[in-house]
């Protein structure tokens, strides 16, 4: 366990429980929510951002209502892996909108990444800004979502 889990106390598990299901509840509302007083939820959560446990407060918007109908799994393979090189595929996705998350994995391919566009040509524009002008992508294979049956952004606290 890290060093942050481990201080984090019965109060700090129902705030950020409570957060990860609506953050949008104004201090009085969390305060009530959670059974403490406002002035503890306002210094807790000031204190959960601080030590970076609450990374961001975000809206969580439908893809399918902003036209981005299309979700891609994409596994990425490059033909050098030493860290500079990873480091320099990290920095050309992370400039990439529609790349909403990108990982190094292993074992397998170097990366796997995230995507959302609005449909095919979308796709393959992107594929051909990040991939294949990328001189150290070796391999591509993307997966395409034809139905998502669970989407959760809350983490077990």
């Amino acid at each position: 366990m890290s060093e942050t889990t481990e201080q984090l106390d019965d109060i700090d598990r129902r705030i950020l429980n409570a957060l990860q299901i609506d953050a949008s509840h104004t201090n009085a509302e969390l305060a009530e929510l959670v059974h403490v007083s406002q002035p503890t939820c306002l210094r807790r959560v000031k204190q959960l951002t601080e030590n970076g446990v609450i990374e961001r407060q975000v809206a969580i918007v439908a893809p399918d209502k902003v036209g981005a109908r299309l979700t891609a799994i994409v596994e990425i393979t490059l033909d050098v892996q030493a860290a500079d090189r990873m480091e320099e595929f990290e920095n050309v996705v992370a400039d990439e909108a529609a790349v909403l998350q990108c990982y190094r994995v292993s074992p397998g391919p170097d990366f796997v990444l995230m995507v959302q566009v609005a449909d095919m040509p979308a796709y393959h524009a992107l594929a051909h800004r990040l991939f294949t002008t990328h001189s150290n992508v070796r391999n591509v294979k993307a997966y395409f979502s034809t139905f998502r049956s669970k989407f959760e952004t809350r983490i077990a606290v």
